[in-house]
Order: structure tokens, then sequence, then C-alpha cells
């Protein structure tokens, strides 16, 4: 019963990790009026809101994700940068969000590659964020983790 309610647990946590760094995506992406999914043509796509929808939003979500779970954040945080440019992508595409005159949708392969890069810079905001948590990366160190005892021997010397 306690390994059932612990794994319940920790599925709870990771459910909310994972909503609470989509909400904080999107979010910030409804502030600063990010919409990756539209296209006009290639001059006025390169713009600020272009790093900020690939890199900075996607970023923040992999931290938060990563402060909220913990050690193990770094694997969940790949999935609301997913979760939120599918949801743009496919509310724009269905008409629930309106499109300007000028603009049109981007075809999904191209949407793919930029999905693509705005989860690598979510990984790098959930490794920065486990390490924040851990506040070391790879192993322990000795002196920290483990207790200079000395074990039994098993050859029994």
């Amino acid at each position: 019963m306690i390994k059932i309610s612990n794994k319940l647990e920790a599925l709870k946590w990771a459910l909310f990790a994972i909503l609470s760094g989509a909400v904080v995506m999107y979010t910030l992406n409804l502030l600063f009026g990010v919409r990756l999914e539209l296209f006009q043509d290639l001059t006025s796509y390169f713009h600020p809101s272009l790093f900020i929808g690939l890199v900075l939003t996607p970023f923040i979500g992999g931290v938060t994700v990563s402060l909220i779970y913990g050690l193990g954040g770094k694997v969940l945080c790949y999935f609301p940068a997913l979760m939120v440019y599918l949801f743009q992508y496919f509310s724009t595409s269905t008409g629930v969000s309106v499109m300007p005159e000028d603009m049109r949708l981007l075809p999904i392969g191209y949407m793919g590659f930029i999905i693509i890069v705005a989860i690598e810079a979510s990984a790098v905001g959930g490794i920065l964020g486990e390490l924040w948590v851990k506040k070391t990366y790879g192993r322990m160190p000795r002196h920290t983790g483990h207790k200079d005892e000395k074990a039994p021997s098993k050859l029994g010397r």
C-alpha cells in the first residue's frame, strides 16, 4: 500500500509540474504576443518574438518544471513545450484562435522543427533547474553522500 501511494504522489507532482510549466509558457507567449505557428514572409518572421518563443519561454517552462518536481525534472521538462505549441498550432488550424488577414498557417513539417528547437531549450532549462535544486551535477561527492565507515568484507578477512 505504501509503494502505490508513493507512486501516486510522484505522479501527482509530475502532472502538477508539467501543467505548471505549460501554464507559465502559455502565459508568457500571450504576454509577449508569440505566435510561432503564423507566417507572413521571411523578412517579418525573424523578429524578437521568434527568439522569445523558441528559447526564452521554453527555458523558463523547463526551469519551472524542474523546480517543482525536483530530481527527475529534466525528464519531464520536454512535455510543456510540446503541449503548448501543439495546442497553439491546432487551435489556429481549426479556427478556435483568430488568424490575422495577412498571415497564413505554417506547414506542420516546419512547425515540427520549431517544436524540436523549443523542446531543446526547455531541456536546457530543465537541466539548469535540476542543478539549482540538487546543487551539484552528476554523482554526489563521497564526503557528502556517504559515511566513511568500514564495511565488513565479503571474504571474511
